[in-house]
């Protein structure tokens, strides 16, 4: 009888059957975000989705954001925890897209690993299809690519992109942001995604293991840690259909950079803003972290968002209005600032971002004591 063939990309290191199982696990997950707007189902080169809705638009512009989660996978990888890194991932990158005030429509997502774990794979998918679900974005398609040799067996990263609408004249902007406008804060979940680089290199230094108890959180490190990014898209867009953008002028992501730089993003020039810390005690992981490491909570203002996961630049006679809807959805909000046009303060402030030459913006004063 002659031996069987050998399949030289199995050989290789490359498990083709493995990603095959791994899609079949992943696909009542993936089918949960569809509406009668994705065509084909799970598994074409391309994902379909019928546009058709938009040709109700006067002048639709489409808005496309892409991310990944960070170094934050390797607490997932160290605790072999993988259902909530999908979270973290669509918090990175659909929350981006209401900033501009447009829908999210859909989204695709990438994992590349060392080696294909299929249940692992299908735990990252169902948690990327949850928090599509809960943003109402279809998850219309993927891939998973095994890189042997160039990652290790047990390491993964994953990224994706997402699609969404808005329309011309309700693209929210420093453009529409007006002197006496009021910041609005609104509180994150924890860490998020950011910053992950600075939480291992503390956690390491202090030679505590992820799987060791945390005993202010109750949990172990590594749970912790995991905490997943709050969504905040479906929240923010009722608000900006309930107050339109008469009264919300511009939304600001605190993701990289912290919160003083994501701020001066969305403020015009020659505009400026103080945000008070005093107005808000930053979560417990925020303090115990930096105690470990002997530094201050203001030393990590440009790496963490420190309890602010969002700010809503909002017109002043609508900030009661605008707190009240956030609170109704979940989101607990409150005042950390007043934009300026005049004259501003002596001192040093962060003047935009990332590109984005906007306005300036400082935090001033002491972090509260007791939560707020």
């Amino acid at each position: 009888m002659a031996a069987s063939p050998t399949n030289p990309y199995s050989e290789a290191g490359v498990d083709t059957a493995a990603g095959d199982l791994a899609v079949e696990l992943m696909k009542s997950s993936v089918r949960a975000t569809h509406g009668p707007e994705v065509l084909g189902g799970v598994g074409g080169f391309a994902g379909l989705f019928d546009a058709s809705a938009i040709r109700d638009f006067r002048r639709p512009l489409l808005a496309t954001s892409t991310d990944g989660v960070g170094t934050k996978v390797a607490i997932a990888q160290a605790i072999d925890k993988h259902d909530t890194i999908g979270q973290d991932l669509v918090g990175m990158v659909v929350d981006d897209i209401v900033v501009v005030g447009a829908k999210p429509l859909f989204m695709t997502d990438y994992i590349a690993c060392g080696k294909v774990f299929p249940q692992r794979i299908a735990d990252i998918v169902r948690g990327i299809a949850e928090a599509c679900s809960a943003t109402g974005t279809a998850l219309v398609g993927g891939e998973t690519a095994e890189h042997p040799g160039l990652l290790g067996p047990r390491d993964y990263d994953v990224a994706g992109a997402a699609t969404g609408v808005v329309e011309a004249d309700g693209i929210l902007g420093a453009d529409r942001v007006q002197d006496g406008d009021v910041v609005l804060a609104i509180a994150s979940s924890g860490l998020h995604s950011n910053g992950y680089s600075l939480v291992r290199h503390i956690v390491t230094n202090a030679g505590i293991g992820y799987g060791d108890n945390a005993a202010d959180f109750g949990t172990t490190w590594g749970e912790a840690l995991l905490e997943p990014t709050r969504l905040y898209t479906l929240p923010l867009l009722r608000l900006i259909e309930k107050l339109g953008t008469a009264g919300v002028h511009s939304l600001s992501h605190v993701t990289g950079g912290g919160i003083a730089a994501n701020l001066a993003r969305v403020l015009p020039q020659g505009s400026w803003a103080e945000v008070d810390r005093s107005t808000w005690s930053p979560s417990p992981v925020f303090r115990v972290l930096s105690d470990i490491a002997g530094s201050t909570l203001e030393s990590a203002e440009g790496t963490w968002n420190l309890g602010i996961g969002f700010l809503a630049v909002i017109a002043a006679e609508q900030k009661d209005a605008a707190i009240a809807a956030l609170a109704a959805e979940g989101m607990r909000a409150w005042q950390v600032g007043t934009v300026g046009f005049g004259p501003r303060p002596d001192g040093e402030f962060e003047q935009g971002a990332k590109g984005v030459d906007g306005g300036a913006v400082r935090l001033v004063g002491a972090y509260a004591d007791g939560a707020k």
